[in-house]
């Protein structure tokens, strides 16, 4: 199926989560942040959440300094 992460579109199996689509474009699973849909996804649901097809995924990474 196909989701969109941060505006570029990627191929996930049926059935990916939240977690498989931050492995699929390797993003450490600290210092970040993700919305599915324009819904934030609390880091304990990131394995249970589903993406549906055509999900928009936004990953933001927190950065420090000023």
């Amino acid at each position: 199926m196909h989701v969109w992460i941060n505006g570029e579109r990627r191929e996930l199996a049926v059935g990916a989560s939240v977690l498989d689509a931050l492995a699929a474009i390797g993003v450490p699973r600290t210092g970040v942040a993700v919305a599915v849909d324009g819904a934030v996804v609390r880091r304990s649901d990131w394995p249970s959440t589903p993406l549906p097809a055509g999900a928009r995924v936004e990953v933001l990474t927190a950065v420090q300094g000023g």
